[in-house]
């Protein structure tokens, strides 16, 4: 049955019905202390080289430290970090404390018990309506076993199994 809304709305809500993985976004600032965000707006975009691109609200308070750093890392969540997600999602708190990270070999703040792990060299940034693209070529990049945090019609589901043929 299709719905009709509000543009707005209803760019969201349709937006909405395409699952993604949860990331947290992150970088040194200029203060020396690290910053994050909970995106789902990551994706690749090229293999040669190897680039990747995340999407960020202007009107984020996030955003300016994003906007001056030369690297940024990207955090693909674990299942089981839904909590995570959320206190990176949140306003008007410490992010990071409490939280495990390592810095990256270019000082990036890496999670502990994420899925994969990128460190990327800022290429440029694109004004795109509301959000700035930022493309980054990913200068190191880690795995490791787990299953990830997806997110679908505004809730964290979990994989089933294989999707029937």
């Amino acid at each position: 049955m299709a719905h009709s809304l509000p543009a707005q709305n209803s760019f969201r809500q349709a937006c909405s019905r395409f699952a993604t993985g949860i990331t947290i976004s992150t970088v040194i600032g200029p203060d020396g202390a690290p910053h994050g965000l909970t995106a789902n707006s990551f994706t690749s975009v090229s293999m040669d080289p190897p680039m990747v691109l995340i999407c960020i609200d202007q009107r984020a308070n996030i955003v300016e430290p994003f906007k001056v750093a030369k690297f940024f890392g990207i955090n693909v969540l674990e299942s089981k970090q839904a909590e995570l997600s959320n206190r990176f999602a949140g306003r008007g708190q410490d992010r990071f404390g409490g939280v495990s990270w390592h810095p990256g070999q270019h000082e990036v703040p890496l999670l502990e018990g994420s899925i994969a792990q990128f460190e990327c060299a800022v290429k440029s940034v694109i004004e795109a309506g509301d959000h700035l693209i930022f493309i980054g070529e990913v200068v190191a990049a880690e795995f490791f076993d787990g299953e990830p945090l997806l997110y679908f019609r505004s809730r964290y589901v979990k994989l089933e199994g294989p999707a029937s043929s």
